[in-house]
């Protein structure tokens, strides 16, 4: 068997690759990034389900203000994206000195801009869930759980964008295995700030942002001096952005916080239609939203993978070996959260239950994940497809595709189902929502044209 290192050498050095190298490539980088995001998860799960034993008030409080940490997020998350695709192609043409610039001037832009989000998002804790809709005896909780959040915004954005880096790189393994780490870290630190110091939901928050400081230390650490594409020790370089580099950044992050303002607005969207349902709903939507994440966190790995092996593809002016990569992670995307959906309809009532001891939250979060397994499949061609259109640059059409989808048929079908049937209709809307898109997404692959902005823009 052939190492990666061997394999993404052959890759940016135009040496042929078989159809078996290309799949073992993509299961080299895949595997880690795949436990990266469900290490992730995981950790997700168990502050839910720490959370969730103090009670359904205390479940729902996270749960309000949990999409508005996700827009938040992703703001920076696309910042890095613009960055670290870049560095993917700068890898796969063996420019490995002006990877290493790109990677500097990013993770300073990134820094820069998480700690003026954070800013304002804390700024914003106070009021935030009462514009959400929350009851009077969630909101002083969530707000507290958002301004810890908040806080620790920029250390858990500048280790996203050294991890994004490295794996733009082509190593999937170090991030993996310390955001594994962070997980373990998480557990413990949570059990100490919720139980031993009674702090409750504020510990919860507390002990994933010391847990993210951690992780961040270490990454930055390995990557600026063991990475053997993006060590800088010995090196001079400025992390001040270039204008070159900003500018080439810019055209992938603007699409990418449109994208952002549109689907995450849409979440929390959703959370202002689920609102008044109350807090049952509350705590039964966002542990359905954990529990779902182990079937498509796994698609986020495989976009992780996507967009390195696409990017270092178009990188050595290998176009084909870019269409080939696209459509492997997409079958497996789509192979494996099938899988998982099938496992997800079975254990529904299981997976809701680690998570919540309140009966009626544990029922009505397992039917609607049993109506969302339905249409795992075909998210994944979505979540993959995104990362293999995020290879190429191209970010501005398929954020077209999400807006179209999200807006016009989730949200519309949600404010017509679920006042009729509750949070199940806003599930039902969801499930419909996402295989649509899936259908879109597959279309645009298939018909080539996420590759056009690469090809015009190395045209000649």
């Amino acid at each position: 068997m052939k190492s990666k290192d061997r394999l993404l050498a052959q890759l940016r050095g135009g040496e042929a690759l078989s159809a078996s190298d290309q799949l073992q490539l993509t299961m080299l980088l895949a595997v880690p990034a795949i436990l990266a995001q469900l290490s992730s998860v995981l950790m997700q799960y168990i502050d839910s389900a720490m959370v969730g034993r103090l009670g359904s008030n205390q479940a729902a409080s996270v749960g309000l203000v949990s999409t508005t940490t996700w827009i938040m997020a992703g703001f920076a998350m696309a910042v890095v994206t613009g960055f670290s695709v870049q560095v993917a192609h700068a890898c796969g043409a063996k420019e490995f000195r002006k990877a290493r610039e790109i990677m500097r001037q990013g993770l300073f832009s990134v820094a820069l801009f998480s700690i003026l989000l954070g800013l304002i998002c804390v700024a914003i804790s106070g009021p935030l869930p009462l514009w959400l809709g929350g009851g009077e005896e969630i909101r002083s909780d969530a707000s507290d759980y958002f301004w810890i959040y908040s806080a620790f915004l920029p250390v858990s954005m500048v280790a996203f964008a050294a991890s994004a880096m490295l794996q733009a790189s082509g190593n999937m393994k170090v991030p993996s295995i310390i955001y594994v780490c962070m997980c373990g870290l998480d557990v413990v630190l949570n059990y100490l700030f919720i139980y031993l110091l009674d702090m409750g939901v504020a510990g919860a928050a507390l002990g994933t942002g010391m847990s993210e400081l951690l992780a961040a230390l270490v990454v930055l650490w390995y990557m600026f001096t063991r990475s053997d594409e993006l060590k800088i020790t010995g090196e001079k370089g400025s992390f001040i952005p270039t204008h070159t580099h900003l500018r080439t950044a810019m055209g992938v992050t603007g699409p990418l916080w449109l994208q952002n303002i549109v689907m995450r607005g849409a979440h929390v969207m959703s959370t202002i239609i689920v609102a008044p349902l109350g807090a049952v709903s509350i705590a039964a939507n966002a542990f359905a939203i954990t529990a779902e994440s182990f079937c498509y966190m796994p698609g986020y790995g495989l976009q992780d993978a996507a967009t390195s092996l696409v990017g270092q593809s178009l990188g050595a002016k290998r176009n084909d070996l870019a269409r080939r990569f696209g459509w492997t992670t997409i079958g497996m995307g789509m192979l494996i959260m099938s899988l998982l959906a099938v496992a997800m309809y079975a254990f529904a009532p299981q997976l809701m239950g680690v998570m919540s001891n309140d009966p009626e939250v544990v029922n009505l979060g397992a039917k609607v994940l049993r109506i969302e397994a339905f249409a795992e499949c075909l998210f994944a061609v979505s979540i993959v497809g995104f990362g293999v259109c995020a290879g190429a640059g191209e970010t501005l059409f398929p954020t077209i595709l999400n807006f179209g989808s999200v807006w016009l048929i989730r949200i519309g079908l949600a404010l017509i189902l679920t006042p009729r049937m509750g949070l199940t209709g806003y599930w039902i809307a969801m499930a419909l929502e996402l295989t649509v898109r899936g259908l879109l997404f597959l279309w645009f692959i298939r018909s080539g044209r996420w590759m056009r902005k690469w090809t015009l823009g190395n045209a000649g």
